[in-house]
């Protein structure tokens, strides 16, 4: 719109500036000069001695003026009864300047609205004060307000006309983008149809081929690693069998630890990979989301607090995918601090979920590098105490795949503070 807009006061400025100081500076000019050039004339003939009567009807009838004169006494008393104010005439200023000087005339103005001859000049000279009364229009032409009436009408004209159709192209080019940004919260969005422009149509065409690619591939990985699952899982099955026919021993146990871990492991490949792609995207409270997995750890040893400031925060998002990253961080505080508190707070563009614990923490130079798929702190995430370095890779896929995000930093407890932003 500023594209619009700009250039459109661009030229009624430079268009206006044109015209004053060209055809209005030159024609006020001119009809200044005119005028007071019948005025020289009317006080030479009363000079010349000419009758007052003769002269008012000459002034009246060949100059549209009407004559008065007064001595200077008499002339002071009638000046008082006009009020200065100014209108647009600096070019009978200069006029008068120049043909009577500086401090022998005056311009004044009747304020009856009604009478048109309402430019009234006084001129000083030999004791006697000259009265010449006449329309401003002499001086004044009114087709400025005309030129610029006509040139703000046809400017806004064409504006809200721009307005109109680029409020299309802009609605084409939103309707695109929340597209794009509902696909990338796992939205699908099969109503979408291009239009607008020919440039806006192409790049949504463009982003419906993309989009059908990636589900392609995302699909063809999917099939394969469920191949592969099962492929796998047969011969763990079989080993598992041909165990659990042998003789217990301390050997058997520790073989079939390992097949469990395998079976894990698998398991949570399986789950990186394939994420949560078939869920559909439903409405839920997040308040009662948090709340439910805050009480699946409650029976633990650590002593875990929920607060929330609101209850009422819903969001659109995949629920078990969502409710699955909470899980993650809420069991990880679970698992290496005592003390937990889960904190619930919203505005009106985000929601943010404060999770706070008393355990270790994470030094700060590690804090971006344990969201890397199969990434732990060997010290003390190990296969004991943690997985296999993929839930907090599956937690931030899942943050970001709802358009949030998430982050570490120092908590108040002493421990970590896991931070998720998620949007309305």
């Amino acid at each position: 719109m500023m594209l619009i807009f700009v250039p459109l006061i661009v030229v009624q400025v430079v268009s206006v500036v044109v015209f004053f100081d060209g055809s209005w500076s030159r024609m006020g000019r001119r009809l200044s000069e005119n005028l007071v050039d019948d005025i020289a004339v009317i006080i030479r003939l009363k000079e010349d001695g000419m009758p007052l009567e003769d002269l008012q009807n000459l002034a009246r009838q060949g100059f549209q003026i009407d004559f008065k004169v007064y001595d200077a006494k008499q002339g002071d008393k009638i000046k008082r009864k006009f009020k200065a104010n100014p209108i647009v005439v600096a070019y009978l200023k200069e006029a008068l300047e120049t043909v009577f000087g500086k401090d022998e005339w005056s311009i004044l103005l009747d304020n009856d609205k009604d009478n048109n001859s309402d430019l009234i000049i006084f001129v000083e000279k030999d004791n006697y004060v000259y009265q010449f009364v006449c329309s401003k229009k002499k001086i004044f032409s009114s087709s400025i307000f005309m030129f610029v009436v006509w040139m703000v009408a046809t400017s806004i004209l064409l504006f809200l006309v721009s307005v109109l159709f680029l409020r299309i192209q802009v609605r084409a080019i939103a309707d695109l983008a929340q597209t794009a940004e509902n696909f990338g919260k796992g939205i699908d969005d099969d109503g979408f149809k291009p239009y607008g422009s020919s440039e806006v149509r192409k790049a949504g065409f463009a982003f419906i081929k993309m989009k059908e690619r990636i589900l392609k591939q995302i699909m063809e990985r999917t099939q394969m690693l469920a191949g592969i699952s099962h492929d796998l899982r047969t011969p763990l099955t079989r080993m598992k069998l041909m165990l659990a026919m042998t003789e217990n021993s301390q050997d058997q146990k520790d073989f079939l630890a390992d097949i469990d871990e395998m079976e894990k492991m698998l398991n949570g490949y399986l789950s990186f990979v394939r994420g949560e792609g078939d869920e559909a995207p439903v409405k839920l409270n997040v308040y009662k989301l948090v709340k439910d997995v805050v009480k699946r750890f409650a029976w633990q040893k650590a002593k875990i607090k929920f607060l929330a400031k609101q209850k009422d925060l819903e969001i659109v998002a995949k629920e078990q995918a969502l409710r699955r990253a909470v899980t993650n961080i809420v069991g990880n505080a679970c698992r290496y601090g005592k003390k937990i508190e889960v904190r619930l707070e919203g505005d009106n563009k985000r929601i943010k979920i404060v999770i706070d614990d008393n355990g270790p923490g994470i030094p700060k130079d590690k804090r971006e590098d344990v969201f890397k798929a199969f990434y732990r702190l060997e010290n003390s995430r190990n296969k004991e105490t943690g997985g296999i370095g993929l839930g907090l890779a599956i937690t931030k896929d899942i943050i970001t795949a709802h358009g949030g995000k998430i982050f570490l930093d120092g908590g108040p407890l002493g421990g970590l503070r896991v931070v998720i932003e998620l949007p309305l």
